[in-house]
């Protein structure tokens, strides 16, 4: 076959190509379109099974021929479909689309509720004096346990009840007192701080999880004694639950503190009846608290015969829990739900 009649019927088609495009009016039509010409059974597909007939001399100008037809296809292709898409779009906005209408303002984010509890009662015993104190998460044996008074063998330190990275040596804290031992060590005195932070247990049902947060807090000084202690927690109880809230003080035991108490306040939803939530005592337990132990204070090179000390803890997540009230489960806290979480916006 000529090499120039192939050329001529090149450019031919791609004429006709082009000018079938202007009446495309959809992307599938125009596929289609391409399809028809450069498929193998395509007019331009058709065409080129004539390149075997041409002399070898001749095929690199035919095939050259081809290729620009293709591309010009392809590029008419692209122009099209860009040009269908801009008009879709200029439709859009011209049919949708007021100028004048104020813009949508983004959603702004809140405070976690254990993070507005934190802080509330963190501002509370900072309003009496108390200084914030930190450590780490990964505490040793000896800080956690062994400063602490706890024996070797208490249920604390069995592997069913904490986080061991290094068993005997290394652990996720359980509880912030680490950081009280800590401030004794660094401070000088009087020592009077509260720590707030996140610990980890092997707990994991509706009212624990393996994470939570507790605060602590600690008092040594000269002079200290068990009516401080009552005088600073009834003080912050009546701050966060309101000064009508009754409170008891229950003998307890804890290897830190000697004499030890249970702290409870008169259930708030009941008013001391009896409910589900108080288990009908019409009380519910709220934080554990103590003298600081003589052996503790000796332990961090304190004279115990000269300075005394008290020492607290609660659950932030606990206090929360009787905060708002309808939470049956400490987990959604975590859960991240912001069905949940939009509750809590201030």
């Amino acid at each position: 076959m000529d090499p120039k009649e192939i050329i001529e019927q090149l450019q031919l088609l791609t004429q006709q190509f082009v000018a079938s495009l202007q009446n495309q009016s959809t992307e599938q039509a125009i596929r289609d379109l391409q399809a028809a010409y450069l498929s193998k059974k395509g007019k331009v597909g058709e065409l080129q099974t004539s390149l075997g007939q041409v002399e070898p001399s001749q095929r690199k100008e035919v095939g050259q021929a081809f290729n620009k037809a293709k591309q010009t296809i392809v590029q008419s292709v692209t122009e099209a479909i860009d040009g269908l898409v801009k008009r879709a779009e200029e439709a859009y906005l011209n049919a949708h689309f007021d100028v004048t209408l104020p813009g949508r303002a983004p959603a702004q984010g809140h405070m976690h509720p254990l993070s507005i509890v934190m802080y509330d009662i963190v501002d509370v015993f900072t309003s009496m004096g108390f200084d914030v104190a930190q450590g780490p998460e990964i505490e040793t044996d000896e800080y956690n346990f062994a400063k602490l008074n706890f024996p070797d063998d208490h249920p604390a330190r069995d592997m069913q009840d904490t986080l061991f990275i290094e068993e005997g040596k290394t652990l996720l804290r359980t509880h912030m007192s680490p950081v009280q031992i800590r401030s004794m060590l660094e401070r000088p005195l009087p020592v009077q701080v509260v720590a707030p932070g996140a610990v980890f247990r092997r707990d994991d049902d509706p009212t624990h999880s393996p994470m939570f947060f507790q605060i602590e807090g600690l008092l040594v000084d000269k002079g200290i004694h068990f009516g401080h202690l009552k005088g600073v927690l009834n003080t912050f109880l009546y701050q966060i639950f309101g000064e009508d809230v009754q409170t008891r003080f229950r003998p307890s035991f804890f290897p830190f503190t000697e004499p030890s108490v249970e702290v409870d306040i008169q259930c708030i939803y009941c008013k001391g009846k009896g409910c589900r939530l108080c288990s009908q005592t019409g009380w519910i337990e709220i934080l554990g608290a103590g003298m600081v132990d003589p052996n503790v204070l000796e332990g961090v090179g304190i004279d115990s015969e000269m300075y005394s000390g008290f020492a607290f803890g609660l659950g932030v997540d606990r206090v929360a829990m009787l905060k708002y009230e309808g939470i049956t489960s400490i987990k959604l806290f975590y859960e991240n739900d912001p069905r949940f979480l939009e509750r809590f916006r201030r």
